[in-house]
């Protein structure tokens, strides 16, 4: 989980990321499509090359967020470098192709197949005879044995993150030959291609002191194209270099260097010649753009440097300034050499409603807030301006392309600001209704206090002071620094279109009926508005509906920041009020997702290619724990329900992949019906990559080919269907 960066599913496994019986809610309906799945919205950016084109040697220098503290990913400490160097130097059984859907590794992997499904389900994988660690050793049933019983679950001396999956194996052997494991399950396991991938040697995997301590600086042993020669905290870099004994097709680069770079720093290290290629933010991503049309000039365009003027004259300032002016044209002359490689990540940016407390414990509420929310504008507003496709997400599980994807939104339906007002109505909340005087020190409805006051008294909720004393922006809001959307009271707005007639259900089976004036909870056609409905802010038992919004405030994180803005203007519409509170990146999670502290967030999942077993901890109801806290696992936002914990067993077990995709579908359906989560967009991937580098760029869903990545040869033209084979 991230709320701005996300790592590959390894991290999320790492890291922490749905049984017979009825329902209590009727079939909620997905896309009515007969290929559910569609395509994905965004193809591979990776300058494509035929290996022919490809000189051999270099070394690629690629921008990473941290160096790892451990390269073992089943540790809870695990990140997406080290996810990135495991796929670079481990075995992986599977790997994801460009839908996002499991694919043999070929160069370890003949074969893998259920073999008996009775008395127990029996998996037999035959390996390729070629797969060799790097000290010589065959890879073999002791390297699968080792790892199942290092993270089955059943030694607590093995400090692992997760173990799902390797808890349901009874046992690991060799079979018919040297290069055949058999698995023997224990229980039905839909997703048992995600095991084993990565692979690590019986040398980490096979007693509790060498998995805990003996990967997280160093791997002695790989079987990859590359092996790790050194991570080095002081130079903040991991040095990646050809295995010798790698049996595939060789490495074209010699070396690869992971070196840790800020994001805000990023595009000034291109410039400098220290990076290749580098994830970039979209400031970034316009500014190489503007480099590169300039047309053999290195002055920055109209309007592209921070210390241009409106017309795009330079101010007449002090020498200090012009020299900063001299420095960016020089590193605009420099971006010239680069160009920003576009894909969409697998992985969505949502919107968290925390549902443990406050009037979003209310079913209705959430439902409310996520009917206010126009989706579609919010993924045109953060994607158009990119040239991406700017389409809403309609799944928690997967998205467009991989094969458990549905858009089943329609289970809680579209924007829709009548239908949100009629739920809040009969959540008892009222336009324009009194509102007591808070005490000091107490709280509005669903919001907490924090903050720093500076030397002139006001407060702000960043964890920082204004440098100039005054709101981040000119928006209308509290004297105190913090911005409350709906203190403005513009007054009515538009209603959108009509709801559908008829019942509807809420995620936990009751039933209620729209505003058309059925019998139900709400109030018949024709009963009067309570007075004051028609404008102002709504209210309930004397106290406002405020609720508190938490969003980061650090350098990367000005998307969240303007969806958040976006989102704020559309609950106001609804008589909602928003409290939007910046805090620092390093406390956002920790202190504020984690810990409940918060009403509104947002953060990203990565998409899984499993999702009956990596979804299941994000969506699963919280349960007590032992020590009479709540045991939510990683579903930060608190909500969730039995019949969704069923159909997540009930898939995790069925091997038939159709009935599996179909179980997903309906605990997706249930996910949106409950409104604790409400997908957006799929999340921007912006790669700066030097012109001439090859194979690599933005992947999609791919996992990177390590052996395929280079620079051209000089004079070298890939064309735009090359193959990498050819």
């Amino acid at each position: 989980m991230s709320y701005d960066r996300v790592g590959p599913r390894a991290v999320l496994r790492s890291v922490a990321f749905l049984t017979a019986g009825a329902l209590a809610v009727p079939l909620l309906s997905g896309c009515g499509s007969d290929d559910k799945a569609g395509r994905p919205l965004a193809g591979q950016d990776i300058l494509p090359a035929g290996r022919a084109l490809i000189a051999d040697g270099g070394t690629l220098r690629w921008a990473v967020d941290d160096v790892p503290e451990t390269l073992n990913t089943f540790q809870a400490d695990a990140d997406a470098t080290g996810a990135r160097v495991a796929q670079a130097v481990l075995p992986s059984m599977y790997r994801m192709d460009a839908e996002g859907r499991p694919v043999r590794d070929a160069d370890y992997l003949e074969s893998a197949k259920v073999v008996e499904t009775k008395p127990k389900q029996v998996v037999v994988y035959k390996l390729n005879q070629q797969a060799v660690w790097s000290d010589g050793r065959e890879i073999g049933a002791a390297d699968f044995a080792a790892q199942w019983r290092a993270l089955s679950g059943k030694d607590s001396a093995y400090w692992t993150a997760r173990n799902a999956g390797y808890d349901r194996i009874e046992k690991v052997e060799r079979g018919a030959s040297d290069l055949q494991v058999k698995v023997t399950f224990s229980r039905p396991y839909a997703d048992w291609r995600s095991l084993f991938s990565p692979l690590y040697p019986k040398d980490v995997m096979g007693t509790p002191d060498s998995f805990n301590d003996g990967a997280r600086r160093a791997l002695k042993v790989t079987a990859g194209p590359f092996s790790v020669k050194k991570v080095d905290k002081k130079d903040d870099r991991v040095t990646l270099v050809r295995n010798p004994r790698w049996w595939g097709r060789p490495a074209k680069l010699s070396e690869i260097d992971l070196v840790a770079v800020p994001r805000d720093k990023r595009a000034t290290a291109l410039a400098d010649g220290k990076l290749d290629l580098a994830e970039i933010d979209p400031d970034d991503a316009t500014r190489i753009d503007l480099a590169g049309r300039a047309k053999g000039t290195g002055t920055p365009l109209q309007g592209s440097s921070p210390l241009l003027g409106p017309g795009g004259g330079r101010l007449a300032v002090k020498k200090r300034q012009q020299r900063k002016i001299a420095a960016y044209d020089k590193q605009q002359e420099a971006l010239r050499g680069f160009e920003v490689r576009k894909s969409l990540e697998p992985a969505y940016t949502q919107l968290a409603l925390n549902g443990s407390e406050g009037p979003l414990a209310d079913e209705r509420v959430r439902r409310a807030v996520a009917r206010a929310l126009d989706r579609a504008a919010l993924a045109a507003l953060v994607l158009k301006p990119l040239g991406l496709p700017a389409k809403p997400v309609g799944s928690h599980l997967a998205l467009s392309g991989q094969a458990a994807y549905a858009d089943n939104s329609g289970s809680l339906g579209g924007q829709d600001t009548a239908e949100a007002e009629a739920l809040l109505a009969d959540a008892g909340w009222v336009r324009g209704g009194p509102v007591k005087e808070e005490k000091k020190g107490s709280k509005a409805a669903g919001a907490e206090d924090e903050g720093e006051k500076d030397s002139g008294g006001k407060k702000h909720t960043d964890g920082r002071k204004d440098t100039d004393g005054k709101k981040d922006d000119d928006r209308s809001g509290s004297d105190d620094g913090t911005y409350i959307v709906g203190e403005d009271n513009k007054g009515d707005h538009p209603r959108e279109h009509d709801a559908e007639d008829g019942a509807k259900h809420l995620a936990d089976g009751k039933r209620y009926w729209d505003r058309q004036g059925a019998p139900g909870a709400y109030a018949p056609r024709g009963t009067a508005a309570p007075a004051g409905a028609s404008s102002g802010m709504l209210a309930k038992g004397g106290k406002p509906l405020d609720l508190r919004f938490v969003i980061p405030s650090g350098p990367g994180s000005e998307t969240l920041r303007t969806v958040a803005d976006r989102i704020a203007r559309m609950l106001e519409r609804v008589g909602i009020r928003t409290e939007i509170t910046k805090v620092p990146d390093d406390s956002y999670f920790k202190d504020h997702i984690a810990s409940g502290e918060y009403d509104l967030a947002l953060y990203s999942w990565p998409a899984s290619a499993f999702p009956a077993t990596d979804a299941r901890p994000i969506y699963a109801k919280p349960v007590p724990a032992a020590d009479g806290s709540l045991n939510v696992e990683q579903n930060y936002t608190r909500v969730g329900t039995d019949q969704v914990d069923q159909l997540f067993d009930q898939a995790s077990a069925a091997l038939d992949d159709d009935e599996n995709h179909a179980l997903l579908r309906k605990a997706d359906s249930r996910i949106w019906a409950a409104a604790g989560s409400i997908p957006l967009y799929q999340r921007p991937q912006l790669t700066a990559a030097r012109k001439d580098v090859v194979n690599a760029g933005a992947f999609g869903f791919q996992t990177p080919v390590y052996e395929d990545m280079g620079f051209l040869r000089k004079g070298a033209k890939p064309s735009a269907s090359a193959s990498p084979n050819g």
